[in-house]
């Protein structure tokens, strides 16, 4: 019976770890979208939704720490709880990213639109497919699926430099733009940064599954 029932505690935690996946995953969808039709209303709902992401953050910790505390999980189950614990950190940091943004877009309501030669919109929606398959993976314990998000992130930083670089010209032959394109930049940095936690979430994933320390290997293999 004692097994059964971490078992279910097990499984209650990894379901409230979905749902806060679920809201930082929204999140970071709605500010792009909010940014990119000039939405307070969207940007302001994102500001809400940061607050329960909050929430479900220490009642995830608590929920877990209180497993290791009374339980003495072994093997498996001990991984599985330590990277629980990393995923919601990287999870809520997300919803930081997704906050950003959103202050961002309300900030530019009373700026004018002006073109800028960037396209946020398909890098948000590329940060977004990697958060979810990185959820995917925790959800169906996939590794395999864990690795496809870690191959995405190289593209996401080519986007970045690309719009730092694009941008910074901008600013220097239009300098009445460059309020509109420097929060371009630190949105285009805000996306960056959100990718990088996908990427935590997919390796802590597989970490899980395999046991293997894929942040460790790859630390070994940039200083080759």
């Amino acid at each position: 019976m004692p097994r059964i029932n971490f078992h279910q505690q097990l499984a209650a935690l990894k379901d409230k770890l979905l749902a806060m996946a679920a809201l930082s995953q929204q999140a970071l969808e709605l500010s792009v979208e909010a940014y990119v039709t000039r939405d307070v209303a969207l940007a302001s709902h994102v500001l809400e939704i940061e607050k329960a992401i909050n929430a479900a953050e220490t009642t995830v910790d608590e929920m877990a720490y209180e497993l290791l505390a009374k339980e003495q999980p072994m093997a498996v189950d001990l991984r599985f709880i330590l990277s629980v614990i990393k995923i919601n950190g990287d999870l809520e940091r997300i919803g930081d990213q997704a906050t950003g943004i959103a202050r961002r877009a309300i900030n530019l309501d009373v700026k004018p639109r002006i073109h800028l030669p960037i396209d946020i919109k398909d890098m948000g929606e590329k940060v977004g497919v990697m958060i979810r398959r990185a959820v995917q993976a925790l959800l169906e314990a996939d590794a395999k699926l864990g690795e496809s998000v870690l191959a995405m992130d190289d593209e996401i930083d080519r986007m970045n430099r690309a719009v730092q670089t694009e941008l910074i010209d901008v600013m220097q032959q239009t300098p009445s733009c460059s309020e509109q394109a420097l929060s371009a930049i630190i949105i285009s940095r805000n996306l960056e940064r959100a990718a990088d936690h996908a990427t935590n979430i997919a390796e802590d994933v597989i970490f899980w599954v395999r046991g293997s320390d894929v942040r460790h290997k790859l630390s070994l293999v940039e200083a080759d």
